[in-house]
């Protein structure tokens, strides 16, 4: 299986990089929404909240479907799986809670020291 590069994760990042945009996630996570209904639950205007709406449709997260006058929003999970899979990869690495930056330190200061013989 070949996993995500991380330039093809940019724009997820960037979406997932505003408190409003992981808002929005989650709502629609749940349920679509009208952009209205997105509004109003996240106390933003309608240009604000259209301006994270475009950041989230540039990185494929949302979907939008208009019925009448009203834009509603669904959730696209594809990108959400695609980091799943991206910060997965890094699980073999992660270690346990015991191991931490400190525990490295401590490593390091019990390696001997490397001494310059050209002096």
């Amino acid at each position: 299986m070949q996993t995500s590069t991380t330039d093809d994760l940019s724009p997820v990042f960037n979406a997932l990089a505003n408190d409003h945009r992981r808002e929005i996630i989650h709502a629609l996570a749940l349920q679509p929404q009208s952009i209205s209904q997105l509004a109003s639950l996240r106390g933003l205007s309608l240009p604000a909240i259209h301006k994270h709406v475009r950041v989230l449709e540039d990185a494929a997260m949302v979907r939008r479907r208009k019925i009448g006058r009203t834009n509603f929003l669904a959730l696209e999970r594809a990108p959400l799986r695609r980091l799943a899979t991206w910060a997965d990869q890094f699980h073999p690495w992660w270690g346990t809670e015991g191991e931490s930056l400190e525990t490295y330190a401590a490593y390091l200061s019990k390696e001997p020291e490397m001494t310059d013989e050209s002096s």
